[in-house]
């Protein structure tokens, strides 16, 4: 999927919305259980009630690694069903040098069909430029996490005051260009995003920390959006688990609308 494709999504739905398929069994409704395979039916009526508020799914890939062979066939199953209008990310997190990540990209890429791979960029260049130059396919580098122990590294300064995410934006921009990289900034640092955006003006940023996390859906839109928006603000368990019970997935829709009607909001004039 191009960039220009993604934003065509944005304005068509608009909406910025990426539903999290973090689908844990622990957590599914009981009459799924009995099902061949829950976690698909789940991620189905998930998709299929959230369809018309999204424009990309973000399966998380512990979730499904964790039940070996019959996960792996879950996760097949649920990026083949996912509309091909929508962005499909892999949150796999990967980062590795040379022939690895390249194993890596073709695992993501052309056996599973994704359409972008969140990749950890601690090794460097070289763990990154592997997963770059597949056509319509595109990198999201972490950057600035929505989880506490980010401030452990991320914000460490070198000898002239640069944080450490500053310097990955910074530099990770001379791998790949706006049209394959992206970059993962939390939600939870909503007073930090103008001057992420600065760093990074055309570049989308996947946005994790919205609904259960508590981020400010507000405040990150109004200082981190571009001309094409270049914003996907993820929610997953604030949508997944908006209800327990029979009505899970008309539960999801809802809070699907709801996260998508704010947007349109903040998307007007764009």
């Amino acid at each position: 999927m191009t960039r220009a494709d993604l934003f065509a999504q944005i304005k068509q739905k608009q909406s910025y919305l990426c539903v999290g398929l973090d689908a844990d069994v622990a957590k599914l409704p009981g009459h799924l259980l009995n099902l061949a395979d829950p976690i698909f039916e789940f991620n189905k009526q998930i998709i299929d009630a959230t369809r018309p508020y999204a424009v990309a799914y973000k399966p998380n890939l512990a979730f499904y690694e964790a039940l070996g062979a019959a996960g792996w066939e879950s996760l097949r199953k649920t990026i083949a069903y996912i509309p091909k209008e929508c962005l499909v990310i892999a949150d796999a997190k990967r980062g590795d040098i040379g022939n690895t990540s390249q194993l890596y990209a073709k695992a993501f890429f052309e056996t599973l069909g994704a359409d972008a791979i969140t990749v950890a960029p601690y090794m460097g260049e070289d763990s990154i430029k592997p997963f770059v130059g597949f056509p319509g396919k595109w990198v999201i580098v972490l950057a600035h996490t929505s989880n506490p122990g980010s401030e452990d590294f991320q914000l460490m300064r070198d000898g002239e005051g640069e944080r450490l995410y500053e310097k990955v934006i910074r530099k990770a921009q001379r791998w790949a260009t706006p049209d394959q990289l992206m970059f993962v900034v939390g939600a939870t640092h909503a007073d930090r995003i103008g001057a992420i955006r600065a760093l990074a003006p055309e570049h989308f940023f996947l946005v994790p920390g919205v609904g259960a996390q508590g981020g400010d859906l507000g405040a990150i839109s109004r200082h981190g959006m571009n001309a094409q928006c270049g914003l996907l603000v993820n929610a997953s368990r604030s949508i997944l688990y908006a209800s327990s019970g029979a009505d899970f997935a008309e539960a999801a829709g809802a809070e699907a609308k709801k996260l998508q009607a704010e947007m349109a909001q903040y998307l007007a004039g764009r």
